[in-house]
């Protein structure tokens, strides 16, 4: 997956969306930051969440971070291959390392996320 489409967070998370879900994990730099992934808490289906709140945690080598979600509504699946291989956040965060969908309850809220080119000029700042 290009990043072509997706938009980004100042904290370095990234969502693409298809119809009212929106798709949605950390980016490249943000497991590069990681180092080695080692554990992924998958979000709890049917959560409801919103926009800024905490949505998961990862586990690295070097520390536990938190994932935050760009956009409010109900988490409607998690990535549980996850589960079983979360290095899969490193080798392919824009793919298959994605972590939630989540079902948007106010897609305007897309508004407020960064394109990719004013997100390489966040990672410079």
């Amino acid at each position: 997956m290009s990043e072509n489409g997706l938009r980004f967070t100042k904290t370095h998370e990234w969502v693409k969306v298809e119809g009212d879900v929106a798709t949605l994990g950390l980016t490249d730099y943000a497991q590069h930051e990681l180092g080695d992934i080692v554990f992924v808490e998958l979000p709890e289906i049917g959560r409801e969440i919103a926009a800024g709140d905490v949505l998961t945690s990862v586990e690295s080598v070097k520390s536990v971070s938190e994932v935050y979600t760009p956009v409010s509504g109900e988490v409607v699946e998690s990535n549980a291959a996850l589960e079983e291989d979360p290095s899969v956040v490193n080798s392919d965060p824009l793919g298959a390392g994605w972590i939630a969908r989540i079902r948007m309850k106010d897609p305007g809220e897309l508004s407020e996320l960064m394109d990719a080119q004013a997100y390489e000029e966040h990672k410079k700042g």
